[in-house]
């Protein structure tokens, strides 16, 4: 029990001692979620359930002892305050944790796609799918260069592996997202001169597109050695909304 005690205030207080975990660089600013209707919080959780298994369990928790919520706030609100500062264990499934460790990732292509990637559209990434962290990567005469049509994909993940120390070219800061690969079209954006900028946010589908990569006990992070030479978009299929 006293180790369990020692595991939940580290998760605590990691809330207050990560600031050089922060960017350095100017981020685009944060949109959108004024807008977004509200619900309640056993329904706010439902897509993080499969990044986060117990989180049910602890907003149910939560709930139950926020009664009397101080400051005017709902029951909800109160509650979903009490779930991101709670801590279970392993740290990286509990909710703040994964809150920061979701990451922008960019792909790019010498096409204009805007046509193809329209709002709020579910689209899938058949292909293993080739990112950068860096936009600058994308930015050099090496992949899209800085003039005629080109689409840039931002895209906000939790699934990509870092494969940068296995890539034979590890200045491009690669990141690898898995074959079948949900997403959500958020925001398209049109720059003028074909070219586009495309905010996608992964999600999970209903079911399962791929099976899943058995554990091979390596201990490696990535076990398939790949290399996208363009960056390009991979196969993909746009899903209508029901």
């Amino acid at each position: 029990m006293t180790e369990k005690k020692t595991d939940f205030n580290t998760v605590a207080t990691q809330r207050f001692t990560d600031a050089a975990q922060e960017p350095k660089e100017l981020l685009a600013p944060i949109c959108g979620y004024a807008s977004m209707p509200l619900v309640p919080l056993e329904v706010a959780i439902e897509p993080l359930v499969p990044f986060l298994p117990q989180v049910q369990r602890h907003a149910y928790v939560a709930k139950l002892k926020c009664k009397n919520p101080a400051d005017g706030l709902t029951h909800d609100e109160s509650a979903s305050i009490m779930l991101y500062s709670m801590g279970w264990e392993p740290m990286e499934e509990c909710l703040y944790f994964v809150l920061n460790t979701a990451v922008t990732l960019f792909r790019g292509v010498k096409l204009d796609l805007i046509k193809e990637y329209q709002k709020e559209k579910t689209i899938v990434w058949w292909g293993f799918s080739s990112c950068t962290k860096s936009v600058e990567v994308l930015q050099s005469e090496q992949f899209l260069g800085k003039n005629g049509s080109r689409t840039i994909f931002a895209i906000e993940c939790q699934s990509a592996k870092d494969i940068r120390k296995h890539s034979f070219y590890p200045s491009e800061d690669e990141m690898l997202l898995s074959a079948a690969t949900s997403f959500q079209v958020q925001s398209v954006l049109s720059q003028g001169n074909g070219f586009s900028i495309i905010q996608l946010r992964e999600i999970q589908p209903p079911f399962a597109l791929s099976e899943p990569v058995l554990d091979s006990g390596m201990g490696a992070e990535v076990q398939l050695p790949t290399r996208a030479t363009t960056h390009a978009t991979a196969s993909s299929t746009v899903l209508q909304n029901p």
